[in-house]
């Protein structure tokens, strides 16, 4: 099961903190932290899988995924955050579900549980 712990309408849903849920969570298959890959991949659009980071080399399980379209809100993410993957199909129905649920405080909580239960593996 996964959570969503964070979503900012128009630009992005966050997710992957399995152990405590809240977005402050950083343990990965790499242990706490890991260096970033490249930044071959840009932020173009909706869609796309990032790495949720506190800096240079500070991956841990966070992800996200962006909701905005193109111009200067996904752009800045560019060369610090990386591009991992993309959401595709049908898919992308379930994410705008999820950047429509309600949400509560500065933290933009959702109100309701976000979760990811049957995902598959790659």
């Amino acid at each position: 099961m996964e959570l969503f712990a964070d979503i900012i309408k128009g630009f992005m849903i966050q997710g992957g903190d399995f152990l405590k849920g809240d977005g402050t969570g950083a343990i990965s298959i790499y242990g706490s932290r890991f260096e970033d890959e490249n930044f071959t991949g840009r932020h173009t659009g909706p869609g796309l899988l990032s790495m949720a980071n506190s800096g240079p080399n500070t991956n841990g399980c966070q992800f996200f995924i962006t909701t905005a379209k193109t111009g200067k809100l996904v752009e800045w993410l560019d060369d610090k955050h990386v591009v991992f993957g993309r959401v595709i199909g049908d898919s992308m129905l379930t994410v705008r579900k999820l950047e429509a649920v309600q949400t509560v405080g500065q933290n933009n909580r959702p109100k309701l549980p976000c979760v990811i239960t049957e995902c598959g593996e790659m």
